[in-house]
Parts: C-alpha cells; structure tokens; sequence
C-alpha cells in the first residue's frame, strides 16, 4: 500500500465532512410574539388589541422598507449616511406631484385603477430617490468612505440641503398626501376595523423583505456584494468591479428610502419638507434594535418598534414618545450588539 494512501477503514464519514450549520436563532422572533401577547391584557378587549396589533404590523413595516435602505448600505458598503431622510422626503413629495396629475385614477372607484397610480407614484419615487443617491454618493459620500465622523458630517449638511432644496420647489408648507378612493376607510372583520392601506402596506413590507434575503442570499449578485465586502481585493482580482457593485447598493438603498418616503406620505397622509429628518431618528433606533448592518435584524426591530408605537400610544399616550427609546435600551441591556448581529462587524 502506498505510505501516501488512506485505508478505506480509515475514511471520514459523510458526517465527519459535513460542515456545521450555525443554528437560527428564533428568540427575537419570540420576542415580537411575546410583545403582542404581553399587550393583550393590559388592553383588555381582544378587537382593540387586534386593531392595535395589525396597526403596529402595518406601520412596522413601512418602517422596515425605509430602514432598509440604511441597513443595506452600512451592512455592505460601512458607510453611515445620516442624510437618508432627504430621499425619503424626495421619494414623499415627488409621489404627492404624480397622484395628483392622477386625480382621474385616485379618485376612481375602480381598485386595479387606484393601485395603479399608487404604483405609478411608488416607481416615481423610487427611481427619483436612487436618481439622487447617485448623484450623493459621487459628490458627498465618495471623498469619505472610511472615515465614519467625516460621513455623519457631510451626509447631515446634504440632508439639510437638500430639504431647501425641497422647500424650493414644492414649498415649505404641509401637503395632503390622500391614498386613493378605494384604499381609504377600513375592513370591518368582526369586531376588529383594519384600515385597507395598511393591508397593502404590509404587502409591500413583505416583498421587501423577502426580496431582499433572497437577493442577498440566493443570487450570484448578492454572493460577489457579500464577498466584496469580506475581501475587495480579491475579488477585484477576479475582474469584477467593486466600486461598481457598491455605487448600485447604494443606489439601491436610496430607492428603498423614496419607496418608504411613499408609503409613509400615504400612511401620514401629508407630507412636509421635515418628513425624512423626523423618519430618522426612528430608523436608526431600528437598525440599532436589529443589528447594524442586519437586514433580519432589521425587519424584527422595525415590527417591535411598530407594535411598541401603537401599544403605548393607546395605554399611555404621554410615554408613547419615550416607548421606543426605553426598548432600544431594554435590548442593547439584553443583547448588546442588537437581535441579529452581523458576524463581521
């Protein structure tokens, strides 16, 4: 027998071989179930807390789709871009210009021709929004990748000035943002009264967020961002262009704010020039909740934040404000790199 060679007893199994699957962790999941649970009681009546509890659903996710954005580009590009909420208030504004050049179809009773301008307003935000990521990622964020003080700096002076921006053209007052004739009012189930946006606000949620795990996760586009991330240079040396893939993940994540910035427009029904610069505090509490970085993370802390939101807002109104920061600092005591910490960081 050769020296070099292996005994056929002496082969490793096919168990010995198989590489060890991290285990998923369910407990943050649990965590959210527990919330609404936990709140049952305390409401009393089972209708209310099942309005309350699609309300905080319906408005975590609009939250999700916002903070999305932000999730993608910290968690693959390591840049802290505090000046989000312009797109946000870009994606609002340019969606209240397209609905209202559709009054026809808003104010249609016909469904396919309300979720149609929606759409068609959701697409005007979206690609407006990644239009002027583009152009802020060349001119603000490009000078200052790795220098994480210099980016909080000239992403918040670019958000303030693009809100005057804003101001300019669409005026500094409050502008009615009404979702379409069939999406307004409410389902009555029962006892329980769901609000028809709020349905299709969770849909859209929900194809985000799966959208985006499978992107990530499933597809050779996802793979080479991921890799990059890991290791630039080498995969710079396999011919493909970093710097490229990192322009669309922000791109990408710009759209995801003017995509959110619609929803939420629909969801407040108004918009002001301030609508990003007041989102932000609340996103950033979510990406904190999750993990930076972290797009599961990010989904459990925006529906924690939603439930927590609506929750406080219905038993003790006065600390509804407070609600969100108290669990953000309830979990970081818990879990201090947040729910679903990005192994890397």
């Amino acid at each position: 027998m050769n020296a070099f060679s292996t005994p056929s007893s002496a082969a490793p199994s096919p168990a010995t071989d198989t590489v060890p699957q991290a285990r998923f962790d369910l407990i943050p999941l649990l965590l959210i179930a527990a919330l609404a649970l936990g709140a049952l009681p305390l409401i009393g009546s089972a209708s209310s807390w099942a309005t309350l509890t699609i309300a905080g659903l319906a408005m975590g996710l609009i939250v999700f789709v916002i903070a999305s954005g932000l999730t993608l580009v910290f968690g693959l590009m390591d840049v802290l871009n505090f000046g989000h909420g312009v797109f946000i208030a870009l994606g609002a504004f340019v969606a209240t210009t397209v609905m209202g050049a559709m009054g026809g179809f808003v104010a249609s009773p016909s469904l396919a021709a309300n979720l149609g301008a929606v759409a068609v307003a959701a697409l005007a935000g979206i690609v407006s929004a990644a239009a002027l990521g583009l152009v802020f990622e060349r001119v603000l964020v490009r000078p200052v990748y790795g220098m994480h003080l210099k980016q909080i700096l000239i992403t918040m002076g670019g958000m303030i000035i693009g809100e005057e921006l804003i101001k300019l053209v669409w005026g500094p007052q409050m502008i009615p943002l009404q979702p379409p004739e069939s999406l307004r009012g409410a389902l009555i189930v029962g006892d329980v009264a769901v609000e028809k946006f709020r349905l299709l606000a969770v849909v859209v949620g929900l194809l985000v967020f799966a959208g985006l795990l499978w992107l990530l996760n499933r597809t050779k586009l996802g793979l080479l961002i991921r890799a990059g991330v890991q290791d630039r240079e080498m995969v710079e040396s396999l011919g493909y262009r970093i710097r490229r893939l990192f322009v669309a993940v922000f791109v990408a994540g710009s759209g995801l704010a003017g995509l959110g910035g619609v929803l939420w427009g629909l969801y407040q029904q108004s918009v002001i020039p301030q609508i990003g610069a007041q989102v932000n505090t609340l996103i950033f509490i979510v990406i904190i909740i999750g993990g930076l970085g972290s797009t599961l993370g990010c989904f459990a802390g925006a529906l924690l934040v939603g439930l927590m939101a609506n929750y406080c807002g219905f038993l003790a109104p006065k600390a509804a404000l407070f609600s969100n920061i108290a669990l953000m600092v309830a979990v970081l005591l818990w879990r201090p790199q947040g729910l679903y910490p990005v192994s890397h960081r």
